[in-house]
């Protein structure tokens, strides 16, 4: 049995994908985020190794997975997702994270206290 399953994508790979907000995929039971993002990067190969590393397969580190209110990036690929995204009624979320902070801490936080900004 296959179900329907809503993807949101972050602008970046929406724009890489040459794709819409939102992308439809037909993903076979059980619905996982290991089995959607197969689909995924099936139906548009030039997203492999953006979402995922492509020796790992492990989240890259500034993409978050969410659904139905829940941050999955941590859990186990092979849970399956919340009933909500394998009947379609709820997307699952590719976020792309945001990182950042003082420019005066991130230079503390560097060999020798040189800038980030430039190399030592």
């Amino acid at each position: 049995m296959t179900a329907k399953i809503r993807v949101e994508l972050p602008a970046h790979l929406r724009t890489l994908a040459g794709v819409g907000r939102e992308v439809e995929l037909e993903v076979a039971d059980p619905v996982t985020l290991r089995s959607v993002l197969d689909a995924l990067e099936a139906r548009y190969p030039v997203l492999r190794g953006t979402i995922r590393d492509h020796t790992t397969l492990q989240r890259r580190d500034f993409l978050r997975f969410f659904a139905c209110s829940q941050d999955l990036s941590h859990d186990s690929h092979d849970k399956p997702l919340p009933e909500a995204v394998t009947t379609g009624k709820e997307p699952l979320l590719v976020i792309g994270a945001i990182a950042g902070g003082s420019h005066l801490t991130a230079a503390t936080n560097t060999p020798n206290g040189g800038s980030p900004m430039r190399p030592m």
